[in-house]
């Protein structure tokens, strides 16, 4: 490093955002991602030997992506080549290329191409570097916020390993956090700082699985505060809730305010009231609830309180409990918004669950002799000489495609498990099933 090179990252260290100057330059200082980056695991194998192929990070913002790719260019005795999709063109792809065209001729080094947000190439761009990917004069790096299997050339991805980056974990978060404030090359550590196990808990908590935000929140924390009368930084829970601008809730996910607000969101959409169903979901979206979980619990209430009153509200239920898994936040605020909404207006009835806990109650306290010979299956040798399927009526050979014949074991006969509530869809069921059942 000459000296211009010195005082640039002496400058750098200066200027720069916490976040950008927080970024590791080995694996070992990586943080996060251990589904793909724990020793062991097949990219962390591939980076340590410097064998990386193509392969496409795909993750929400904040997650490590271009950290990673920094991390790369720090392991690699590769050329690494940078470019960011929202400013460049097919020109700087040629460009990169040939120059990797001369590395590979003259110095037999390989160029690894890093492209930031790659799904913003437009076609021609991303058919532009196909060639050069197939062929291996670069080795691609893209990162993409976007699902690459829908954003970005297939060809390009046929040829990439996708590898998915989760949001950051909250203790990860937490560790980025304390390692910003003690840190004394990047962070603050030259600096007297106290702070709150409450505030970094809540920094940590609220970033939902964003490292920049996180640091974002710390850095303007410890900036905008005046140290006291023994020169030292106080870092509170009120001065956390000002740095990331979001009010602290009393929602604890492993606590008992988690349970009490799952339990009136789903008696809310039970009770048919969808302006409280809806004010629960935006506490749990607030708080920083799982998305998927919160789906569940959805498509439980649609089966469980609405059932066949509505036979639409499972659909609707399971069909957004699909898409949050295939959008993610912050859209999927809406696609909940919208399930909510529907099941919490939908008629209700319990029906169904009350059919099947009564007939799970029979099957554990009443004995039955077994299924009665005419139902039993006659396919198998030996059931002719049983007679078993003797006498059985085929249902559709009768006018209307009915008739009457007993389905039940002995031991039941009589006993009702679904009786139709008499609202919605199940009105009509009742009036069907009360002529079937001759009554």
């Amino acid at each position: 490093m000459d000296l211009f090179e010195y005082n640039m990252s002496r400058q750098f260290n200066n200027t720069a955002p916490l976040a950008a100057r927080m970024r590791p330059e080995t694996l070992e200082d990586y943080v996060g991602q251990q589904h793909i980056l724990a020793k062991g695991k097949m990219l962390y194998n591939v980076i340590k030997a410097d064998k990386l192929g193509s392969i496409i990070l795909y993750g929400p913002p904040g997650t490590g992506k271009t950290t990673l790719a920094r991390v790369i260019a720090n392991t690699t005795s590769r050329k690494f080549e940078q470019l960011n999709a929202t400013t460049s063109g097919i020109k700087d792809i040629k460009e990169v290329v040939q120059k990797a065209k001369e590395n590979a001729g003259m110095y037999n080094v390989g160029t690894i191409l890093f492209i930031d947000e790659i799904h913003r190439f437009n076609k021609a761009q991303q058919d532009a570097l196909l060639p050069h990917v197939e062929n291996g004069t670069v080795t691609l790096i893209g990162a993409t916020t976007e699902n690459p299997y829908f954003e970005v050339n297939k060809a390009l991805v046929s040829r990439s390993y996708v590898f998915e980056l989760r949001p950051i974990e909250k203790d990860d978060l937490k560790k980025l956090i304390m390692r910003a404030v003690s840190d004394r090359d990047k962070g603050f550590g030259n600096m007297d700082i106290a702070v709150d196990e409450k505030a970094v808990d809540f920094i940590a908590e609220v970033s939902n699985g964003d490292a920049r935000r996180a640091l974002n929140a710390i850095e303007l924390a410890v900036l905008s505060s005046e140290p006291d009368e023994n020169g030292k930084i106080k870092i509170d829970m009120d001065l956390a809730q000002e740095c990331i601008q979001k009010r602290a809730l009393n929602y604890d996910k492993d606590g008992d305010n988690h349970y009490d607000t799952i339990s009136a969101f789903i008696k809310s959409m039970r009770g048919s009231d969808p302006d409280a169903a809806l004010y629960y979901l935006a506490r749990m979206i607030y708080a920083g609830e799982d998305p998927k979980f919160i789906a569940r619990r959805i498509v439980i209430c649609a089966s469980e309180d609405v059932s066949n009153a509505d036979p639409h509200a499972l659909q609707v239920a399971v069909s957004a409990a699909q898409a949050v898994n295939m959008i993610g936040m912050p859209e999927s605020r809406i696609i909940l918004a919208q399930a909510v909404a529907y099941v919490a207006c939908a008629p209700k009835s319990n029906s169904a669950l009350m059919g099947i806990e009564n007939a799970l109650s029979d099957v554990r306290n009443i004995t039955v002799s077994g299924v009665p010979a005419h139902l039993r299956d006659a396919h198998y040798s030996g059931a002719a000489e049983m007679e078993h399927g003797v006498g059985y009526k085929y249902a559709h050979d009768y006018p209307g495609h009915y008739v009457r014949q007993q389905y039940l074991p002995d031991e039941l006969v009589g006993k009702i498990y679904y009786e139709p509530s008499e609202n919605g869809v199940e009105k009509r069921i009742s009036e069907s099933l009360r002529r079937l059942r001759g009554k």
